[in-house]
């Protein structure tokens, strides 16, 4: 006979000044646990990400190491295409949520591997140049890329500026951004969402309402930028 265990989740600070809590179902002691699998996500009590980075980077790694095992016999369009169903649609999976995380630089790492096994260039060539040849997305911009594209396709859950105030100003058409003091509200779907989209350049922001217009012209802009971090992001795009 299977029991399945049940177990929850107290998320915690870093620092060891947080009150441990016992959940109890008919006398039965609930375990509490440090991580959970929730929808192919491994969500730490933290929120680091740490352990679902942990957990994909093996499945990442066994698509480097086929793509390495393949590339003498192959053409580059297949090469691609291996990249495109065997590591991107694992890489992704979830970006919006761990594509912030400090963690995510070992995911960072491994993907250069892999273009620079594409492409047959050596270990120290610098990747910048070879993503933008292929059109790949390096992983800080596929997680631009996934979190504004979850912000066009759920509009209803942002507001505008000229909603909550009538006064016309130039950043009427951006979202509102909420205030806040938490460090990890601040790097969040919905705080960064926002900072991103209001970050854009006015002639892709101005498509917000026309998905089929918007999904080009941001994509094309972040194949011919290759950003490798926020930071660029919003220093290319910040006024002058």
């Amino acid at each position: 006979m299977n029991f399945t265990k049940t177990l929850f989740l107290q998320f915690v600070a870093k620092s060891p000044n947080y009150f441990d809590i016992n959940i109890t179902h008919k006398n039965n002691c609930i375990i509490k646990a440090n991580h959970i699998k929730f929808l192919r996500l491994y969500i730490d009590d933290t929120l680091t990400w740490k352990t679902h980075i942990d957990n994909i980077l093996p499945k990442l790694s066994s698509a480097y190491f086929a793509m390495r095992s393949v590339k003498p016999y192959v053409s580059q369009q297949m090469l691609l295409a291996i990249y495109y169903s065997y590591f991107l649609s694992i890489m992704s999976y979830g970006i919006i949520f761990w594509g912030q995380s400090t963690n995510s630089i070992r995911v960072f790492r491994l993907q250069k591997r892999i273009i620079r096994i594409m492409l047959g260039c050596k270990s120290r060539d610098s990747c910048r140049k070879l993503f933008i040849s292929l059109k790949i997305l390096p992983l800080p911009s596929q997680y631009i890329f996934c979190l504004l594209l979850f912000v066009v396709k759920n509009k209803y859950l942002f507001s505008t500026n000229n909603e909550l105030h009538p006064i016309g100003t130039r950043q009427y058409q951006n979202l509102h951004q909420p205030s806040a003091n938490l460090t990890k509200y601040q790097s969040g779907v919905y705080y960064v969402g926002i900072k991103l989209f209001n970050s854009l350049p006015t002639f892709i922001k101005q498509e917000f309402n026309n998905y089929n217009k918007f999904l080009p012209f941001f994509k094309k802009f972040l194949c011919e930028n290759s950003f490798y971090s926020l930071e660029e992001f919003y220093n290319f795009t910040k006024p002058r």
